[in-house]
């Protein structure tokens, strides 16, 4: 009874102070800037304004993210992208990020994402581009299914190469995949932004 209390005593903290659930929920994200970085903590100043102290977990990794144009979009490329829909009903890109070949894949589907209330995500395969005036509409494929998306011009559009820890640097926009480990918040991986560029995933 008395270690199921102080278990819970423990999650209770570590919500309070990671705004996350307790360590058997999925992980969570934080999107921010760096505050400090010494290699073994990261803090990160989150969009809420929150600071927030994260250990590393073992496997720490960094990826870099880089802007690129939209017309490298393609029939073919994998993709995943967090939108919106619209008073139409259709769903229209926040971001677009092209997975590396590496990572063809990753967790393919549609669903809930937490970038903006009320925002998804889909991740597929893309099947088809029609270029317009404005933009352009993409057909997704992924396993379960398909989506169509409207990407306007202007939206950010991304990919991702190998980074390391010398990115995370004082100021650096971060989003950061932590989970709550033996009660520390603790970072998994880190997508960086290069001088002040904003990971918009």
């Amino acid at each position: 009874m008395m270690k199921a209390l102080v278990s819970a005593l423990l999650s209770l903290a570590c919500a309070a102070a990671f705004a996350q659930a307790p360590a058997a929920s999925p992980p969570q994200r934080l999107r921010g800037s760096v505050e400090s970085f010494d290699g073994s903590t990261l803090v990160v100043k989150e969009r809420s304004g929150e600071v927030i102290r994260l250990v590393l977990a073992d496997n720490f990794s960094v990826s870099e993210v880089l802007p690129i144009a939209l017309s490298s979009i393609e029939t073919g490329s994998f993709i995943g992208t967090a939108a919106m829909t619209d008073a139409q009903g259709n769903l229209r890109a926040l971001e677009v990020l092209l997975f590396p070949e590496a990572a063809r894949g990753t967790a393919e589907g549609h669903g809930p994402w937490d970038l903006q209330p009320g925002s998804t995500m889909t991740n597929a395969t893309v099947a088809e581009v029609v270029v317009g005036a404005s933009g352009r509409t993409l057909k997704l494929r992924y396993k379960d299914g398909e989506k169509t998306v409207v990407v306007p011009e202007g939206i950010p559009v991304v990919t991702l190469r190998p980074g390391d820890r010398s990115l995370i640097v004082p100021g650096a926009k971060v989003l950061v995949t932590a989970q709550t480990r033996d009660g520390k918040p603790t970072a998994l991986r880190a997508a960086v932004g290069r001088d002040g560029f904003t990971p918009p995933m």
